[in-house]
Parts: C-alpha cells; sequence; structure tokens
C-alpha cells in the first residue's frame, strides 16, 4: 500500500454526504465499531486495529442501495491500515419493478441490475462492479442476495502514487440476513461471502483468485437491558481472506463488534 492521497479523500467524503442526503426514506443507517488483529500481508505482521464503519441500505419502488465506508487505524506507521479511508456503493435497479408482475421464479423473488464502486484512498484504487443480482426467498431469512458481476479496474496505479492498476476480473458474492430469537433475547447473523477471479498487474505479477468472508453474529443487547429493540447490537465478526490483497497469505481471525443503529 502507498501513502494516503490527499486529493481523493474529499472526493470519498463528499460522495458519503451526497449519497446520504438523496438516501430513500425506507433506509437503515448504522455506524460499527471493530477491534481485532488485522493482517498486513505486504510485511506478515498483525497488529491491533480499530475499524470505524457508516453503513446505509436503503430501498425505493424502482430498487435499492448499500454503502459503507471504513475508516482503519492501527496506530503503525507502515502504509498499511494508517487512518486509511476505504469505501463502497452498489445502487440497484429492480427488474421485477418494472413489470407489472414482477419477476420471479422457483425461489428468486427479483433479478436486478447492480452498478458497483469501491474506492481505496490509500492505495488510490478505483474498481468499477456491474453485474447481475438474484433476491433469493429461503425460509428462516429476511434476505438472500447473490450478485456476479464484472471487477473493473479505474486505478491510475504506480504513476500516480499508488497501487499498481490490474486487468480486469469477476466476483461472486452472497449475502444474508437472518434474525431468531433464544429465549427471551433477539440475535442476528449477516454478512457475506465473495469470491474474486484471478488478476494480473501492470508489473506482469499474476494474483490468484481470493476469497473474502465477513459473517457476524450479533445481540441485540439495548433490547435486553433498556427495552429498546434495534439500536444497539454487540457480537463478535469472523473474517477469512484467503490471498489478501494479491498476496499468497491468508487471513482467518475473529473481532470485536459494535453495531449503533441510527435509524
Amino acid at each position: 500500500m502507498c501513502r494516503r492521497s490527499s486529493t481523493l479523500l474529499p472526493a470519498a467524503v463528499a460522495t458519503a454526504a451526497s449519497f446520504l442526503a438523496f438516501a430513500p426514506a425506507s433506509a437503515q443507517l448504522e455506524l460499527n465499531y471493530q477491534y481485532g488483529s488485522i493482517l498486513n500481508p505486504f510485511s506478515a505482521a498483525s497488529e491491533p486495529t480499530h475499524i470505524f464503519t457508516l453503513q446505509h441500505a436503503g430501498g425505493w419502488r424502482a430498487g435499492g442501495s448499500f454503502f459503507f465506508l471504513d475508516y482503519s487505524t492501527d496506530g503503525v506507521a507502515d502504509g498499511f491500515n494508517d487512518r486509511d479511508l476505504y469505501g463502497e456503493w452498489y445502487p440497484t435497479l429492480s427488474l421485477g419493478s418494472l413489470t407489472e408482475g414482477g419477476i420471479g421464479f422457483g425461489p428468486v423473488n427479483d433479478v436486478r441490475l447492480v452498478a458497483g464502486v469501491n474506492l481505496g484512498i490509500q492505495s488510490k484504487v478505483v474498481k468499477y462492479v456491474p453485474g447481475v443480482e438474484l433476491g433469493w426467498t429461503i425460509p428462516g431469512f429476511i434476505f438472500v442476495n447473490t450478485v456476479l458481476g464484472g471487477f473493473i479496474d479505474a486505478s491510475s496505479g504506480i504513476d500516480a502514487g499508488g497501487a499498481p492498476s490490474t486487468g480486469d476480473s469477476f466476483n461472486f458474492d452472497v449475502s444474508w440476513l437472518s434474525v431468531f430469537q433464544l429465549g427471551s433475547q433477539s440475535f442476528s447473523f449477516t454478512g457475506h461471502a465473495e469470491y474474486m477471479g484471478a488478476i494480473a498487474d501492470e508489473l506482469g505479477n499474476d494474483y490468484a483468485g481470493s476469497i473474502l468472508a465477513q459473517p457476524q453474529f450479533r445481540w441485540d443487547v439495548g433490547r435486553a437491558l433498556t427495552g429498546s429493540a434495534n439500536v444497539l447490537h454487540v457480537g463478535v465478526e469472523y473474517q477469512l481472506w484467503t490471498n489478501k490483497l494479491g498476496t499468497t497469505r491468508d487471513e482467518s481471525i475473529l473481532q470485536l463488534l459494535v453495531v449503533w443503529q441510527l435509524d
């Protein structure tokens, strides 16, 4: 990873502010805090890392969107997680909303077009993720979505002081949410897992495909202690990352998770 970009930082903040300003009414906004020993795959060192995430999911008649912005810091000046900002935004257009009877077949309840963008500040990375999302009806889950999409690099690369630019690839992602009761307590199981295809960078290096899985287990502690549901959650996130960030190193860690639901 390279040093932070002073030009991309204002752009990322402006993008987040603009998105939240025009967010749909039916939405959920939350602030996450995670703490764990994160692997720097370039040095092989693992450092205690604080991650603050602003996350927003919303929907309207014609589709929806999912957005998050991570701020990561590990207190070690090594060019990795040095007060870094990283964000992703995935607006979708529901094809079912454009037809009179909707679109569905078997357990598939909707088909959506996706136009995603990934933005890394420290690495000066920009990726576009166009694709198709299927919504699935599965008992016990609020939602299960799968996305098959392209992974198109639009980074400026080494000449701009960033990470090496790469060729294009593809990814396949599964996301889910399940809410359930154990006795008088309320819990949720949510997260995503994705596979990213092999790529090559501008230096001629070849990178194998990778898997990133981030399941979360949450306890609605606000409901348990005060009776106010869906305000404060605590739990854990397990992160599995094979061939992390184009290296041959794998990561398997458990992180503390605190979620404050803002609406």
